[in-house]
């Protein structure tokens, strides 16, 4: 017996649900700060101040002031401000090291359970990201780690970031369902607050150090989701898989 009834279709928030962002990006991050002579920064502190730059950058597109643009040039233009803000000139920079250190968020890895846990799910769901990430840097991801998607779905076929509730129901469309018989699985509590809204089902999965050893958000559920998992191999249990 499943706790998502009726769900054809499981899709995924991906940065820090799937993936852990923060070490993949302070462990590159680290090795570009060494190459440049600044081997006092914390790289965990650098990923930090690139990671707080990610909600601003994309509401300028949630706003309508800036049209749709895909999150790699965005995490580029973040990626020269927190330079600057730490002492390096990107403008002193070759840009195929510039380049080299944005795709690190290519190059995230699975929390341990992400695998054998998606490899369980898929058995009986239809499996796709539904991420701010885009496809180039979500199938890049999934190449390297071995995520196994059904299909690679990135923020350019709903043109919304969420929580926008484009971003959910276009994602919808496009895999011919209706919102109802698709869930959400995501560790933040405003990003299945939107899914809900939209009308898709809900799954919470806790990832308490997406953030560090001292995480202040996302520790616990925060509303009454339809399901909610402590891994994804928990979340394969409940759900009969």
């Amino acid at each position: 017996m499943s706790a998502l009834p009726g769900v054809k279709a499981l899709v995924f928030d991906v940065f820090g649900t799937v993936v852990d962002w923060r070490s993949g990006v302070a462990r590159d991050a680290r090795a570009f700060l060494v190459r440049h002579g600044r081997a006092d920064i914390d790289p965990h502190a650098f990923a930090d101040a690139w990671r707080r730059r990610y909600q601003p950058a994309m509401e300028e597109v949630r706003s309508g002031r800036r049209p749709f643009t895909r999150l790699d040039v965005l995490h580029r233009e973040n990626l020269d401000a927190v330079l600057r803000d730490h002492g390096l000139d990107p403008a002193g920079i070759p840009a195929q090291e510039l380049d080299w250190l944005n795709r690190a968020w290519h190059r995230l890895d699975p929390w341990p359970d992400t695998i054998p846990g998606l490899i369980r799910l898929r058995a009986r769901h239809f499996l796709a990201p539904l991420s701010n990430g885009n496809i180039l840097l979500l199938a890049n991801m999934a190449k390297r780690a071995g995520i196994p998607w059904d299909a690679v779905l990135g923020a350019e076929v709903a043109q919304a970031y969420k929580p926008q509730p484009e971003a959910y129901i276009r994602t919808a469309e496009v895999l011919a369902l209706a919102p109802s018989e698709m869930a959400l699985v995501a560790a933040h509590n405003g990003d299945l607050a939107a899914a809900r809204k939209a009308g898709l089902r809900t799954a919470f999965v806790l990832r308490p150090t997406e953030h560090g050893p001292d995480q202040t958000t996302d520790t616990r559920a925060e509303a009454d989701w339809d399901v909610v998992a402590a891994s994804f191999e928990d979340l394969a249990e409940r759900l009969g898989c």
